[in-house]
C-alpha cells in the first residue's frame, strides 16, 4: 500500500515539472501578447518546445562558483529551495489513494516557513552583497505575508473546523468561500503574489536595484532549480486558492480550468503592474492586510460561535 502511494506521489511530481515547463512558456506567450508582439514560436509547432530546449540549455552549461562562497551550503540551497516546493504538493486531497493526511493544512505551513531558510542562506552563501541585500529583503517579505496567509488559513479552518483540506470541497457544495469574503479571497491573492516573489512584489529578484538579488551569484543548473522552485509555488498558491475560495476538488475537471485561470492572472498582473517601493510593500502587509484578516478572524469566530449556541 505504502509502495503504490510513493509511486503515486512520484507521478504527481512528474507532472507538476512537466507543468512548470509549460507555465513557462505560457507566461512567456502571454507577455508577449501583452506586449504586442509573439513569445516563443520557433522550437517545435507554435514553440511547444521551448521549455524543454531551455532546459537542456540550462543544465548543460558550464557549472561554476563563486572562490568566496561556502561551497557545499551554495550548492544545496537549490536544491533544497525545489525539494520544499514538491514536498507541498503532498497536501493535495486528491480521493485516488495518493497521500492525504488530516493535518494538510499544519504541513502547508511547515513548508512555508521552512521554504524562507533557501532563499536565506543562498544570499548568505554566496559571499556576495548584492545576493545577500536581496535575501534579507526577500526574507522580511515572505515573513510579513506569511502572517496574512496564516490568519486568512485560521479564519476558514474555524468555519469548517478542521485542518484537512477536504473539508472545504465538501463545505463549499452549494456556495463558494469566495461569495462571502471576497476581500480574503483578494488578499490571499495579493499575499500569493509576494510570497512566490512575483510582479509587483519581486523585490527579491528586482533587476533594476539588486542585479537580480539573492540568486545573482547562481547560474546554470543552480538557477533552474530556483526558477523552477519558484514556478512549482505558482502553481501550488493558485491551487490551495482554487481549493479554497472557488469550492472544486482535484478529481474535477473544473478544478484545472480555474487552476489555469489563476495562473493566467499571476502573468497577468506581472505584464501590467509596475514594481512598488520596498516601504509601501511593508505597510500593505501590517497596516491593510493584517487588521481586515484580524477582524475576518473574529467574525469567523462569532459565526462559529454563533452556530453552536444555536
Amino acid at each position: 500500500m505504502m509502495l503504490v502511494k510513493i509511486v503515486n506521489y512520484l507521478v504527481l511530481i512528474v507532472c507538476v515539472l512537466v507543468s512548470v515547463a509549460f507555465v513557462t512558456l505560457f507566461e512567456r506567450k502571454v507577455l508577449g501578447y501583452v506586449q504586442i508582439r509573439k513569445g516563443p514560436n520557433k522550437v517545435g509547432f507554435i514553440g511547444i518546445l521551448q521549455p524543454f530546449s531551455d532546459a537542456v540549455k540550462l543544465f548543460t552549461k558550464e557549472q561554476n562558483f563563486p572562490m568566496v562562497s561556502n561551497f557545499m551550503v551554495y550548492y544545496i540551497c537549490p536544491v533544497f529551495s525545489l525539494l520544499i516546493s514538491l514536498v507541498v504538493w503532498a497536501v493535495v486531497p486528491y480521493e485516488i489513494g495518493l497521500i492525504s493526511f488530516n493535518m494538510s493544512i499544519l504541513f502547508f505551513f511547515c513548508c512555508l516557513g521552512v521554504g524562507v531558510y533557501s532563499t536565506m542562506v543562498a544570499g548568505w552563501a554566496s559571499n556576495c552583497k548584492y545576493s545577500m541585500l536581496g535575501s534579507l529583503r526577500a526574507v522580511a517579505q515572505t515573513i510579513s505575508y506569511e502572517v496574512s496567509l496564516a490568519l486568512i488559513l485560521l479564519s476558514f479552518i474555524i468555519l469548517v473546523g478542521g485542518v484537512d483540506l477536504n473539508l472545504f470541497s465538501i463545505y463549499q457544495e452549494n456556495s463558494w468561500f469566495m461569495l462571502i469574503s471576497i476581500p480574503l479571497s483578494l488578499i490571499w491573492f495579493s499575499s500569493s503574489l509576494a510570497e512566490t516573489n512575483r510582479t509587483p512584489f519581486d523585490f527579491a529578484e528586482g533587476e533594476s536595484e539588486l542585479v537580480s538579488g539573492f540568486n545573482t551569484e547562481y547560474g546554470s543548473g543552480g538557477f533552474a532549480l530556483i526558477f523552477m522552485a519558484e514556478y512549482a509555488s505558482i502553481l501550488f498558491m493558485s491551487m490551495m486558492m482554487v481549493i479554497m475560495f472557488l469550492g472544486s476538488g482535484p478529481c474535477s475537471g473544473w478544478f484545472y480550468l480555474k487552476l489555469v485561470l489563476i495562473s493566467f492572472v499571476f502573468i497577468w498582473v506581472r505584464g501590467t503592474l509596475p514594481r512598488l517601493r520596498y516601504d509601501k510593500l511593508m505597510y500593505l502587509a501590517w497596516k491593510s492586510f493584517l487588521p481586515v484578516a484580524i477582524n475576518y478572524l473574529f467574525f469567523f469566530l462569532g459565526v462559529k460561535a454563533f452556530i453552536m449556541m444555536m
